[in-house]
């Protein structure tokens, strides 16, 4: 399992709006990639446009906001316009990076055992190095609690 101190798994998937995301690209930046199970649902729609309400104090801190779930372009296209979301949304039909992000989990949904998303977040400083890590996420006040770990984490760096 990857955690705090591991250098992230890099990756390369296809966005909203058509073009892709890399996580390499973002090296000099801080990026925080949250994983969720799905497109439109009441929990991912809230914490999608709580990160996009953030997004200029994330922006003011030099990090980038990057989503990333089982769905395609088109279901991201459909979500980003729906709810006028600023942040990335990346999509990882095949689950080659939630797979190595270790967050494609059993689930028990009323009872019943699924294999899906399990909500997650990631915090990964400017030398693509995991400095925080979320699991199992409730979404109320979770993006709050993810700008005051960025700001003690980069305090760190600058002492």
């Amino acid at each position: 399992m990857i955690d705090v101190g591991h250098p992230a798994p890099l990756f390369t998937l296809d966005r909203d709006g058509g073009t892709s995301v890399s996580l390499a690209s973002f090296l000099g930046q801080w990026v925080v990639v949250y994983f969720y199970p799905r497109d439109a649902t009441p929990g991912c729609t809230k914490q999608a446009i709580a990160f996009t309400e953030m997004g200029e104090a994330f922006a003011k801190r030099n990090a980038v906001v990057i989503g990333i779930s089982p769905d395609g372009v088109a279901a991201h296209d459909k979500f980003v316009e729906k709810h006028q979301l600023s942040v990335i949304l990346a999509a990882d039909e095949n689950r080659d990076v939630i797979q190595a992000y270790d967050v494609w989990r059993e689930k028990n949904m009323y009872g019943r055992r699924t294999m899906g998303v399990e909500r997650s977040t990631f915090l990964v400083d400017s030398d693509g190095i995991i400095r925080a890590v979320w699991r199992k996420v409730r979404v109320p006040g979770h993006s709050d609690k993810v700008m005051e770990t960025l700001i003690e984490e980069q305090e760190k760096d600058d002492k």
